[in-house]
């Protein structure tokens, strides 16, 4: 990073233990050995400190092996580009190894299950056996992720769905921390790395006005990211409006879970079925479609409502409307149909810097998770 000196420091990379990994937290949360499923699960000041470590860890480089001798493994379930490319990328970068063990597997999650079908193993023995290989295990698992041209079979109710099986059970049989890297319910990930963004654009977060929109897509797509970008908008302290088609509500528990932590952070949440109006004095707009939960299964239906909202598109007009917003969204994005051309190539768009945050966020995670913040902290005394 331009005017940054880097000085190699000699450092533990030991994993903190005992009463030193909790100290370690300015916040009081213990980091170490913690699972990462949702931002929801953390206390809002750990999360604003996941943010601020974020930050300095990019701003220092990577002089320090903070993740040596230590292995990651991933588990996709879904196709990725971002999260499995940051996620390795980071490891690699800080002296780690990541393993993707992404396959045909055929696992079985169901209690008092006969397995006389096509599940091959449970993850009653998968995940502790996968622990003692690796120090941390990251799994994505979503009904609505898709590829290509066809929409995902997702089927069933949103009930059913929203329970995260997959991801919760291997947080449940693992003996090492779990980070949901996708979830039906959360992206939590995404979350942290739109936060370390907020963070470097405006360096105070409080009181702006961050919008999240529902934007057109030709295919229903997953709730996660949006739940994820909404709470770590509120966590942040930014007065937040959602705005989406009536028929559109995000999850009636993630909606009161982030009115309550925005009153704790000083914020506000606001909800408009009119985006243009949504829109007016926003400092950020950050665009993202979603299916419709309350036709979760029944996409027929869903898709013929759909065909009705294209005009809901984050275009020129609707950036005129703010207070010379930056644009965000998570990628990938479809030109023309979710944002115009003329609003993703302009200077407001801050997209590719939002995505190479990932990399950036999951790194903090990572080293916090695995109980070697402390090390990195003392490394910097008296910088």
């Amino acid at each position: 990073m331009a005017g940054i000196t880097i000085t190699k420091t000699k450092l533990s990379t030991k994993p903190s233990t005992g009463a030193g990994a909790q100290l370690e937290s300015k916040s009081g949360y213990k980091f170490a050995g913690s699972n990462f499923l949702n931002t929801a699960e953390v206390p809002q000041q750990a999360f604003v400190e996941l943010v601020e470590r974020a930050l300095r860890l990019k701003q220092a480089g990577y002089a320090q092996p903070l993740l040596e001798g230590m292995v990651v493994g991933m588990v996709f379930f879904n196709p990725s580009l971002r999260t499995k490319t940051s996620l390795a990328s980071g490891v690699a970068r800080l002296g780690g190894t990541a393993i993707d063990l992404s396959g045909s597997y055929t696992f079985e999650f169901e209690d008092g299950a006969i397995m006389d079908g096509a599940t091959q193993e449970h993850i009653k023995e998968a995940a502790p056996v996968i622990s003692q290989y690796c120090d941390i295990i990251g799994v994505r698992s979503s009904e609505l992720i898709t590829s290509g041209s066809s929409a995902a079979d997702a089927s069933g109710t949103w009930a059913e769905a929203r329970k995260d099986t997959i991801v919760r059970s291997f947080a449940e049989y693992a003996t090492v921390p779990v980070i949901n890297l996708e979830s039906n319910t959360y992206h939590p990930c995404q979350g942290l790395g739109d936060a370390l963004t907020l963070k470097e654009q405006f360096g105070e977060t409080k009181r702006k006005k961050y919008v999240l929109t529902w934007a057109y897509h030709p295919k229903p797509l997953p709730t996660a990211t949006p739940h994820s970008q909404l709470m770590s908008a509120i966590d942040m302290g930014c007065d937040v409006t959602l705005a989406f088609p009536e028929g559109w509500d995000l999850d009636p528990e993630v909606m009161a879970a982030a009115e309550a932590r925005s009153i704790e952070a000083g914020g506000s949440l606001a909800i408009s079925h009119d985006m243009a109006a949504a829109a007016d004095s926003a400092d950020v707009i950050c665009a993202k479609s979603w299916g419709a939960i309350s036709h979760y299964g029944d996409w027929e239906t869903e898709r013929a409502i759909r065909q009705e909202l294209k005009h809901w598109i984050v275009d020129e007009s609707i950036m005129a409307r703010t207070n010379d917003a930056r644009f965000m969204h998570c990628l990938p994005v479809r030109r023309n149909v979710v944002v115009s051309d003329g609003v993703l190539d302009s200077p407001n768009s801050i997209v590719v810097p939002q995505a190479g945050n990932r990399m950036y966020a999951q790194n903090a995670l990572l080293v916090s998770l695995l109980g070697r913040w402390g090390a990195f902290d003392a490394s910097q005394a008296g910088f």
